[in-house]
């Protein structure tokens, strides 16, 4: 297959590569002109992922409209503020992409202000372009470096033309399971980027073993039941794109919004974390989305509510702590 990536941040700069290997041609397209010359001069993204070499066939696109030419698919890779923007770039090449199957996300978080889940963003801006999810854990290095790994795959695409993507994807190191739960998907591997900023925060307050299982088992729980109240699927939640996710971000000391949270449980504000750093804490925007969602919907769903306090009202992270182990009492479920 021909494929396009838009975004040469670490996750779709991993891609790239793995796609490139797995013997596709692959053009990375990097938002701006002066990055596409240094990937194409030092053959590695010394920004996000500087331990791995580019394949020697991997392309470097310098515009959208030529890297589009040809694809068959483009993943956007780009951060969820930016994927409409980065749409309605793509969108202007349709005419001149006749081969253009699919658009697939590797983003993870809902556009801020609107709330649009990522391939709703997508379809207003390509209109007929069927659209999904490649979503589910994936740390990029280990990805980049072929370690073995397991993904889910949500798109709206006729099932023998997704079967025939899978299999493309699919190798002896990544196993592609599919799913026609868009909204699941959606919801999964953006809320747990929400509660890896509450487990991070629990670990920057040195709370312990236990209190992380505890909390992380409920956030699946809560990730479960604010899902199906807003139109995902529970197998959805209990699979890669759920559990999976949710597992991986908050166990990895590599996950950014573990190490946010572990920050802000150091005393330093949103703001201040924000400002320092190049990478984007998708949990941060995540959590404003979510919690404007669940209110408007009439859910419940405690522990996203303490971390919207937390990052959005200043409250002490101790007395959200302190708030969750003085609910009422339930049964569990």
């Amino acid at each position: 297959m021909n494929l396009c990536i838009l975004g040469a941040g670490a996750w779709g700069t991993a891609m790239a590569i793995y796609l490139t290997k797995r013997g596709h041609v692959v053009t990375l397209c990097p938002r701006r002109m002066d990055h596409a010359l240094e990937l194409s001069s030092e053959r590695k993204n010394l920004d996000y992922l500087p331990q791995v070499e580019f394949p020697s066939d991997l392309q470097i696109g310098r515009e959208v409209g030529p890297a589009l030419m040809e694809a068959d698919y483009v993943f956007f890779a780009c951060p969820s503020h930016a994927l409409r923007t980065t749409s309605e770039t793509a969108a202007v090449h349709l005419s001149t992409s006749p081969r253009l199957k699919g658009a697939l996300a590797l983003c993870k978080g809902l556009e801020p202000k609107t709330n649009k889940y990522a391939h709703e963003v997508m379809s207003e801006a390509l209109g007929d372009v069927k659209c999904g999810y490649l979503t589910g854990p994936s740390h990029a290095l280990e990805l980049a470096e072929g370690k073995p790994a397991a993904m889910c795959l949500a798109i709206n695409s006729p099932e023998d033309q997704t079967k025939v993507l899978q299999e493309a994807i699919s190798s002896s190191t990544l196993r592609i399971y599919r799913s026609e739960d868009q909204i699941g998907a959606a919801i999964g591997g953006t809320l747990k980027n929400v509660y890896a900023i509450a487990v991070g925060i629990s670990d920057g307050l040195c709370l312990g073993d236990n209190a992380r299982a505890a909390l992380i088992t409920r956030c699946l729980n809560e990730m479960i039941e604010l899902g199906v109240h807003l139109g995902g699927k529970k197998d959805t939640f209990i699979g890669l794109s759920g559990v999976g996710d949710l597992i991986a971000t908050c166990a990895g000391e590599w996950s950014r919004n573990r190490t946010f949270g572990q920050a802000i449980a150091s005393g330093k504000t949103a703001s201040e974390i924000i400002e320092a750093q190049n990478t984007v804490v998708e949990g941060y925007w995540a959590t404003e989305c979510f919690y404007e969602k669940s209110a408007k919907s009439g859910a419940t769903a405690p522990v996203l509510d303490q971390v919207h306090r937390i990052l959005y009202q200043g409250s002490d992270p101790r007395a959200a702590v302190i708030e969750l182990m003085a609910r009422d009492l339930k049964a569990e479920g």
